[in-house]
């Protein structure tokens, strides 16, 4: 195969390393959980679903708009400021004793993630080439990585050094905060006026009915997901199990999440959008009730599957959303990773209602059938021509 043309790696490995990082601060608040169960008397799974939604939901919601600014407009320097706000107020959680302090401190830090992502993810866009859901996919799965490694690090930290640890995290930040500064690309996007708003609202009217199925995918599935980040600990915890094995078994699906989101680029690829997309999340639910129904090594194998599934459709659904409004690649990545997550996000809440209610089993239950539902509704996505058709027709 010959070597691509018009692929910076080096850049997309500075940016790539960043999004590592901002992820694993992204998976920062659900490893505090159990934590805070212990020191806050009458923290509930509702308390704790309200938490992490509200980081989701700001970082979510914003991304949108970041997006919209940026479609003609490189503002590189919410690169290293996004990566550097985050970190400071995420370090602080652990010092403040009151709740809606702590909430605070989640909201604004989701602000730092939500400039990061679609100023980055459309850099990676346009740093790519002809290869773009698979350097998109190398991207999410340095994020993904990321988020594989919070419970690997962070769970043990806090155990041995106490929530005020929180205070040592944002050293990582800072690091990242001066790579970027330095090493990541200061040319990646054309300049000029920022698209104006009647033109973007046309661009995504014409596209509505196909913007719909693919945000209401990538809703469902964040749901899950974001789901199971808040309450699997919890739900771990409750059946005595201990926070570093728990925090093992997390890491091992986000892991292997991370590589289904490598190999859901190469397959769509070759096989096209929907079908990756459709049949890993159809396949993703029966992985996790095997998972829920059996013990030892192969409900660990099971819990290993379904996270690479799950996990696999992540950075086509981005690809899939610019696709659908090419003009704008800057609002699609905020309306695909941000928009969409934080509707997701918004109803982890309703998940940890049922937790409390119900019992944390329950709230499983649900958030292992959501997969599923996922991969129903993009059945009503748009079939494109795979991109290794499109390249080799070029």
């Amino acid at each position: 195969m010959q070597k691509a043309q018009g692929i910076q790696y080096s850049k997309l490995g500075v940016i790539s390393l960043a999004h590592m990082l901002n992820d694993l601060y992204s998976n920062y608040l659900p490893q505090l959980l159990p934590f805070l169960v212990v020191l806050h008397q009458g923290f509930t799974a509702t308390r704790a679903a309200i938490l992490v939604s509200t980081f989701s939901i700001t970082s979510s919601f914003a991304q949108p708009f970041f997006g919209y600014f940026l479609d003609r407009q490189s503002k590189r320097w919410l690169l290293y400021v996004g990566t550097l706000w985050m970190a400071v107020m995420l370090s602080l959680t652990g010092i403040v004793e009151n709740y809606w302090t702590i909430v605070l401190l989640a909201a604004l830090a989701g602000l730092g993630t939500a400039a990061f992502h679609p100023q980055a993810s459309t850099m990676v866009n346009v740093l790519s080439g002809d290869y773009k859901a698979v350097l998109l996919s190398a991207f999410v799965g340095f994020g993904n990585i990321g988020f594989a490694l919070g419970p690997l690090l962070l769970v043990p930290l806090f155990q041995a050094y106490g929530l005020k640890a929180t205070l040592i995290t944002v050293i990582p930040g800072i690091i990242v905060a001066f790579l970027l500064y330095f090493f990541s690309p200061r040319n990646a996007l054309l300049t000029g006026a920022s698209p104006d708003l009647a033109a973007v609202w046309v661009s995504v009217k014409s596209a509505r009915r196909e913007l719909s199925a693919i945000i209401s995918v990538i809703a469902i599935r964040s749901l899950s997901y974001t789901g199971m980040l808040t309450m699997l600990p919890l739900y771990f915890q409750s059946q005595n199990i201990s926070n570093i094995a728990a925090s093992r078994l997390l890491t091992l699906m986000l892991f292997t999440g991370a590589v289904g989101g490598l190999m859901g680029g190469f397959i769509s690829d070759y096989y096209g959008r929907k079908r990756l997309i459709v049949g890993s999340l159809v396949l993703s639910t029966p992985l996790f009730f095997i998972f829920f129904y059996t013990e030892g090594i192969v409900s660990i194998i099971f819990l290993a599957l379904a996270g690479a599934t799950l996990l696999s459709s992540f950075s086509v659904t981005v690809i899939a959303t610019q696709e659908a409004i090419p003009d704008n690649k800057a609002l699609a990545a905020g309306l695909s990773m941000g928009l969409a997550g934080g509707i997701g996000g918004l109803a982890v809440i309703s998940i940890g209602w049922i937790a409390d209610i119900w019992g944390l089993s329950s709230a499983v239950f649900v958030i292992f059938l959501l997969p599923v539902v996922a991969g129903l509704v993009a059945l009503l996505m748009k079939s494109r021509p795979a991109a290794r058709h499109q390249r080799n027709q070029a």
